[in-house]
């Protein structure tokens, strides 16, 4: 019974680091969002795991995915949200931050009950996935002074987007875990959340450059497949043309 709940607990730190992250958001002392931030990087590592994790111990369940799911719009949802809106927003039209920080939960919340009812691709997702949208979020509010809010406007709308959207991205969820390596998970964690906060000016930028190179790459690919469909649709009117020609000769 033990062993069926330990990837619950992922779980469960995963949705109390999103909480937590909530709540320094909107926490005025210096750099609170600046650890928000860092706190959803981490939560995307717990994330990352909870499933790895009940696959090596078989301890997967219809319980473990709902309350994943629901961790998930909290902690890449809810807070990323939030912390933008509190880094970047507040000097912006009240009407129209209000509007970008609720569409990004919500189109998070919708690929989520996508993912849990519509079968998808075999080794990919159908949309971008909430942890990656979200850790892009949260990342981008770290450099509020550096980008235009417009661009912190516009990159919130178009993360919300491609959540909803029907471009493939690669699945590395399914990427094993061995039983015998689940004891160094608690070591790596905290390994991690020390570096995290020993270096939180590189790792951000570290991260932020890997889930967008992801975020772009999905994208590329569609687009790189749309235009692909529209010369093969092109060069097909093209030989029923000749066709007809020939035949009207």
């Amino acid at each position: 019974m033990i062993t069926k709940s330990i990837p619950n607990l992922f779980t469960i730190g995963n949705l109390s680091l999103g909480v937590i992250a909530i709540i320094l958001a909107f926490n005025n002392e210096t750099n609170s969002s600046n650890t928000a931030a860092l706190l959803i990087i981490i939560a995307m590592l717990l994330d990352g795991l909870d499933g790895r994790v009940a696959r090596a111990l078989n301890a997967q369940s219809e319980f473990g995915k709902e309350l994943d799911s629901l961790s998930d719009v909290i902690s890449f949802g809810v807070a990323p949200a939030f912390i933008m809106y509190q880094a970047a927003f507040q000097g912006v039209s009240p009407a129209l931050a209000w509007i970008v920080t609720a569409i990004f939960p919500i189109c998070g919340a919708l690929r989520l009950a996508r993912f849990n009812v519509v079968d998808g691709i075999p080794g990919y997702f159908i949309g971008l996935p909430i942890p990656a949208a979200g850790g892009v979020l949260a990342t981008l509010a770290l450099f509020h002074h550096e980008l235009h809010y417009s661009l912190l406007l516009l990159s919130t709308v178009a993360l919300s987007f491609l959540m909803v959207s029907n471009m493939k991205y690669p699945n590395f969820k399914k990427l094993g875990l061995p039983k015998k390596a689940i004891w160094a998970i608690p070591v790596v964690v905290a390994g991690a959340a020390v570096l995290a906060y020993m270096f939180q000016q590189a790792i951000p930028k570290v991260i932020l450059a890997l889930l967008l190179l992801y975020a772009l790459w999905g994208l590329k690919k569609n687009v790189k497949g749309v235009f692909r469909m529209g010369k093969r649709a092109k060069d097909g009117s093209s030989s029923e043309e000749e066709e007809s020609t020939k035949h009207s000769a």
